[in-house]
């Protein structure tokens, strides 16, 4: 049967203390000494020793008892409980003494864990963002005011319930890219969608987190009408102003008695006149409607270096350089992708003619899942880039403003993204397009 550690201890106490107790009995017993003194020394000898075995274990056992009393508390979550008497000049004080700053440490950790929990809820509580945490069996684990509001529903009729049955199955697979137009019991309207994860207790939980856009994309909406207004009114008034100032102007001339010699010269510049300030406002109506109506993009395959060196040799103005690249294939609109393309080369052509001579080069490289595709042109660079993409800004006399959005919404349908900035190693500009790629058919089995 095996021995615990006080007995064990006791014993080894014992053994140490027999061979010096052995040699004194023998002295004892083999001395001039009396029956009784004998009898009594060996009681006496042999109970020191037993004592002396009793107060080692003792002395030995009590702070490892402490020690684990310690350690238990921790592992209960009691952080209070410490060890007293813990000298750390030998080695049983210096396991005390860290014991006890295990649980100074432990117990920092747990006040800053509450804290940070407690702003946490606080925070959770008070946003106006429904937050929702699904279990791997999409059951609901956590939700704040936020999506009690939002659901119509008590906590205890929330928590436990799968997302099927609060009506949240779709959302969960929503893309998150693109707003969600979805109706709850506790309002309707287009919602931003978030995923993510987290895990509690160490099981994994799905988050979801819904955000109402309806109010800022109203806002939105209503600055983006005022803009369109103003540079409507705008573009309308510099053009119907000069019209009708010469209207009223040639309808004078043609009533004066008797006419002037030259006032059919000077009806036919005027009627010019008017006839150029209509095309231009025909001209600008006609690219606001094109940008209006553009279409979705109809994707097919599409040879990147074949389309740009079309769409180079369509410019006569000035030579355009196609440095080249790897062989590409997209996944994109190919009339879309040409007028994008276009817009870009025909901007890097005129700014380049603009300062005076230099060179326009066409280049592309794969990145990732995409392809960057750069326009570079040695013109006067951009001295306004945050207006660059606002609608119907330009600084072109003859300009519309609307190339750079339609080329922008172009590759935004596309799922890519198009960019303008100055170039770092010389003057001009540098515009980068980049685009999906097709993806890679699947090597054959077999």
């Amino acid at each position: 049967m095996a021995r615990s550690f006080d007995d064990r201890l006791f014993l080894s106490a014992l053994c140490v203390a027999l061979p010096a107790v052995a040699i004194a009995l023998g002295l004892l017993w083999l001395g001039p000494y009396s029956t009784l003194l004998r009898i009594s020394l060996t009681i006496a000898l042999v109970g020191l020793s037993i004592a002396a075995a009793i107060a080692l274990r003792k002395r030995i056992s009590y702070p490892i008892y402490t020690l684990a009393n310690v350690l238990e508390a921790l592992r209960e979550g009691d952080y209070s409980l410490r060890a007293r008497r813990s000298d750390p000049r030998d080695a049983l004080g210096q396991a005390l003494q860290e014991a006890n700053l295990l649980g100074e440490r432990l117990q920092e950790e747990r006040r800053g864990a509450q804290e940070a929990t407690a702003l946490l809820k606080g925070v959770m509580a008070e946003i106006d963002v429904a937050v929702f945490a699904f279990d791997e069996d999409r059951r609901l684990r956590l939700a704040n005011r936020a999506s009690e509001r939002l659901l119509s529903r008590p906590p205890d009729k929330l928590i436990g319930q799968p997302a099927s049955s609060l009506g949240l199955e779709e959302v969960l697979a929503a893309d998150p890219s693109r707003p969600l137009s979805a109706r709850f019991p506790g309002g309707e309207g287009r919602w931003g969608v978030r995923h993510g994860t987290l895990r509690q207790e160490g099981r994994p939980l799905r988050l979801l987190v819904l955000s109402d856009l309806s109010r800022p994309l109203r806002e939105e909406e209503r600055q983006a009408w005022r803009r369109l207004i103003r540079v409507l009114g705008h573009e309308l008034n510099n053009s119907l102003a000069p019209i009708r100032s010469l209207a009223e102007t040639l309808a004078r001339l043609f009533d004066r008695q008797p006419r002037p010699d030259d006032w059919e010269d000077d009806m036919r510049r005027g009627l010019g006149r008017i006839a150029n300030r209509s095309a231009s406002l025909s001209r600008f109506m006609n690219a606001y409607s094109g940008l209006a109506r553009l279409p979705p993009p109809t994707l097919a395959p599409l040879d990147l270096e074949r389309r740009i060196e079309r769409i180079a040799s369509l410019e006569n103005r000035l030579p355009v350089e196609v440095k080249g690249g790897p062989p590409v294939t997209l996944e994109a609109d190919g009339d879309q992708f040409e007028q994008l393309l276009i817009n870009l080369v025909r901007n890097a052509v005129d700014e380049t003619l603009a300062a005076g001579n230099g060179v326009v080069e066409i280049t592309w490289e794969p990145s990732g899942e995409a392809v960057e595709i750069r326009v570079l042109d040695e013109g006067r660079g951009l001295s306004n880039p945050e207006n660059l993409f606002v609608p119907f800004y330009t600084t072109k006399p003859e300009g519309t403003g609307i190339g750079l959005v339609l080329c922008r919404q172009i590759a935004e349908g596309h799922g890519g993204t198009v960019e303008l900035r100055n170039r770092a190693d010389r003057g001009g500009c540098e515009a980068t397009l980049r685009l999906p790629l097709l993806p890679a058919a699947p090597a054959p089995t077999g």
